[in-house]
């Protein structure tokens, strides 16, 4: 990384803190005043950072996630609830089983050790 990119990174995050520090420090002002600054600060700070070979190498990483999430075949409703229904239904004959060998070998147990309770 260039030394400018460093600076540029260092000053994003500088900024970004400042827009923490300045949101709580105008503690008594309106809430709103005090989130707009908190999202302009980190807008600048973003605007900074995007400046700056790692953060165009971001941008172009984020778009071409966005790309690829579209191209994915997400179940429909129908489906999930199939689905999440088998593996409720899987866990619950589950528990039950591995109840029943619980009590099993603790029946087991207490023969081989000749106790009653």
């Amino acid at each position: 990384m260039v030394a400018i990119d460093k600076i540029k990174i260092l000053l994003s995050a500088l900024i970004a803190s400042g827009a923490i520090g300045l949101f709580i420090y105008l503690e008594g002002s309106p809430l709103v005043v005090r989130l707009v600054t908190l999202i302009v600060g980190f807008a600048l700070a973003s605007l900074v950072a995007w400046t700056s070979e790692p953060g165009k190498v971001f941008y172009t990483y984020t778009q071409e996630s966005i790309a690829e999430t579209r191209k994915v075949v997400w179940p429909t409703k129908k489906e999930t609830l199939q689905t999440t229904g088998l593996v409720v239904l899987f866990v619950l004959v589950m528990a039950v089983f591995l109840w029943l060998v619980d009590g099993l070998l603790v029946m087991i147990v207490r023969f081989l050790l000749g106790t009653d309770s």
